[in-house]
């Protein structure tokens, strides 16, 4: 289990090419990618965002890449040495059709584009996209390694939650199966104060009050639900899929049979134990929208 924010640093230089790269992330509901580079990465965004996706499944990540380039000794450019002494006959020759006594220069060639050619930028271009992809690949991990920390500490609190939960629904079943026979005797005397002639009295009309009573206040089915709920809780945030979305979804589940218990104990003390259970799941649904 991930949680959805983190930071991550990397910094890869190889072949002149140094590249930086910083990445946060926070909670998000759906996967969001943010990246702020130099211009000559921006035809590189799409692929910035499929190697985002590769390594995260929700939140807003946003990235901050920096890539400076070393010459190296050498220059993206080269000279054509044909061009440049074609142009430079080319130059004479026109120096003695017109008769002018100046010497063909540098700087006259120079103004000439194709005397330097530029070398060839695809190659380049792709050597600095590997170095940026490297770099942002190892930006990913380091911001996994930071999220999958902050996944473990929610982790040992969830779980610490949840054992306190499934041990007060134990409480409440207990104390809800001692209660029927008490009920079953309290009913009998109210009963019995209404009806001064006993013989009035028809049994198996009481039995079946009885009966329905309690199954007002057995709350077992309600109690397994819930216990039931608990244990997907736990086996989802132990799997490698991403669990945020069906935490959510069971904290719901436990939530409606937490009203449910309550509606039915009609009691004080377990109405009391209810409050705490649905602060603690509240406090639960909290943690879990920074899950992934």
């Amino acid at each position: 289990m991930q949680s959805m924010t983190g930071y991550g640093r990397a910094e890869i230089t190889r072949d002149g090419i140094c590249c930086n790269v910083e990445v946060r992330s926070v909670n998000s509901r759906f996967l969001e990618v943010v990246s702020r580079s130099s211009r000559s990465l921006a035809h590189r965004e799409n692929d910035i965002k499929e190697l985002v996706r590769t390594s995260v499944n929700r939140g807003k990540v946003t990235l901050a890449i920096v890539l400076e380039k070393g010459t190296n000794g050498t220059l993206p450019v080269a000279i054509n040495p044909v061009a440049a002494k074609a142009y430079y006959k080319l130059l004479n020759q026109l120096r003695k059709a017109v008769k002018i006594k100046e010497q063909v220069k540098l700087e006259h060639l120079l103004k000439f584009s194709e005397v330097l050619e530029t070398t060839d930028e695809t190659a380049s271009d792709e050597k600095e996209w590997l170095v940026v992809a490297e770099a942002v690949k190892a930006g990913l991990s380091a911001l996994n390694t930071m999220r999958a920390n902050e996944g473990k500490e929610l982790a040992r609190d969830l779980e610490r939650r949840l054992q306190w939960m499934n041990e007060t629904i134990d409480r409440i079943e207990a104390d809800s199966k001692k209660r029927i026979p008490e009920e079953r005797k309290r009913l009998e005397e109210r009963v019995s104060q209404l009806l001064t002639d006993k013989n009035i009295l028809d049994q198996n009309r009481l039995e079946l009050e009885i009966i329905l009573l309690s199954d007002k206040l057995d709350v077992t089915e309600e109690c397994v639900r819930f216990r039931s709920h608990t244990k997907f809780f736990l086996e989802s945030m132990n799997k490698e899929e991403a669990a945020g979305r069906k935490l959510n979804f069971l904290v719901q589940e436990m939530n409606r049979e937490a009203n449910t218990i309550g509606s039915k104990a009609n009691d004080t003390a377990t109405a009391h134990q209810i409050v705490h259970m649905k602060e603690e799941l509240e406090k639960i649904r909290e943690q879990i929208q920074n899950i992934e």
